[in-house]
């Protein structure tokens, strides 16, 4: 893995203005950044990302299976008394997923080390999958990269199946997101035109717009009855919203689906390690409330629980990453090292929900940025990646998206 200094395209500002990629640049700052890119060996790709990747996710859904038996882990999870059942029906029921991407530390030489999963609605999605190829045809064609370079990124075409493995032809489907949020509607329409190119129906409607029949049925902008809906809308807030009441007699299969929910919360990860521990591409991680008991000897963590504390405490002790359970665009989170602050968030928007606690990976520097390695699930595969770098070591809502070739 390494980073290297290449030309900009001329005129891919003009290019992503008509293809509407209009937060290329946001509050004065570049998102896009095309002066250097990330190289990757073939072998880096398939045995480092790709394959734990989808190994990773496996075990995302033995979790859910896992989780949803437990009331205990439900409340540490924060699911509401009045949504578990929605949550394990979606589950029970075999409500279909699309996509997520995991977020690794990686610098290639050791194993990737998962940071979180935004499984239920990831952004960046179409710089990874539409805006970065371009940039790899473009500079193939310029003679910038040798003609045998190629890229991790099969997603867009991997969405496209998806949606036909999942959906019959001309089914129609609707997209929603929060108006006026160009990232958002920047990941919607990708998902969009994916469907479309499935032979699906696609159409958009404003999730405020979104309202609801005499007979329980939601409803878009024009009156037409939603049989699918793909939100681009947190479970964690739709689970509070008055509407939620109404999900389970209206007949709407929604995108991400309910028992999403579990694997975008950070509650997933110290279930993955008690589940899974030592693994390889698994950071030690708890749940703080139960870390408290083990050290005080008060409360009831499980016996498993405490004992995985016991051994991982030496790691925990050296560095370790406090982070909500409901956060975002690293809100709230805070990096501690030897018992004193390193870093933490300036954005403070998720600091009442309980936490958890895990252990330390610091991310690789290269001039001065780190970066995040963003891996793309599609149905239960790894399809691609994409990469976000930041000086900060927590990666925020303005960290730059970097491209990125495999060199031959």
């Amino acid at each position: 893995m390494q980073k290297t200094h290449l030309p900009e395209r001329p005129h891919w500002r003009d290019h992503a203005k008509e293809v509407g990629f209009t937060f290329a640049d946001m509050h004065g700052e570049p998102y896009w950044d095309e002066s250097s890119a990330y190289a990757f060996t073939l072998d880096q790709i398939e045995n480092d990302l790709e394959d734990p990747a989808t190994e990773l996710h496996s075990m995302c859904r033995e979790a859910v299976a896992e989780i949803i038996t437990s009331e205990r882990l439900m409340t540490q999870l924060g699911i509401p008394d009045n949504r578990r059942d929605l949550v394990a029906n979606s589950w029970k029921q075999g409500d279909p997923e699309i996509y997520g991407r995991f977020d690794f530390a990686y610098d290639g030489k050791g194993p990737a080390k998962l940071l979180e999963y935004n499984a239920d609605t990831p952004t960046s999605l179409y710089e990874s999958a539409a805006f970065q190829w371009q940039w790899l045809e473009d500079q193939l064609a310029a003679g910038v990269l040798p003609e045998v370079t190629d890229q991790f990124n099969g997603i867009h075409e991997a969405l496209v199946a998806r949606f036909d493995e999942v959906f019959e032809a001309n089914s129609d489907l609707h997209f929603t997101a929060v108006a006026g949020n160009p990232e958002d509607y920047g990941t919607v329409e990708a998902m969009g035109w994916a469907a479309r190119e499935a032979g699906l129906g696609a159409h958009y409607c404003d999730l405020d717009k979104i309202g609801l029949s005499e007979d329980g049925q939601f409803l878009d902008d024009e009156d037409r009855r939603i049989a699918v809906l793909f939100k681009l809308y947190p479970w964690e807030d739709l689970f509070l919203d008055d509407y939620a009441d109404h999900i389970d007699g209206s007949g709407c299969l929604f995108l991400e689906p309910a028992w999403k929910a579990l694997l975008s919360n950070k509650g997933l990860l110290p279930v993955l390690w008690q589940m899974f521990e030592g693994h390889p591409n698994l950071l030690p991680a708890f749940f703080e409330a139960d870390i408290a008991d083990a050290l005080e000897g008060t409360g009831s963590p499980s016996a498993g629980a405490a004992q995985a504390f016991s051994r991982a405490e030496a790691d925990l002790a050296a560095g370790h990453v406090r982070k909500p359970i409901l956060s975002r665009e690293g809100a709230s989170v805070s990096i501690l090292k030897a018992g004193k602050i390193l870093e933490e968030a300036q954005n403070t928007e998720y600091s009442e929900h309980p936490r958890i606690v895990q252990a330390y990976a610091p991310l690789p520097q290269f001039d001065g940025f780190r970066p995040v390695v963003g891996a793309w699930i599609v149905g239960q595969s790894c399809a691609g990646i994409g990469i976000r770098e930041d000086r900060s070591r927590i990666t925020q809502d303005l960290s730059r998206f970097k491209p990125h070739y495999i060199q031959a």
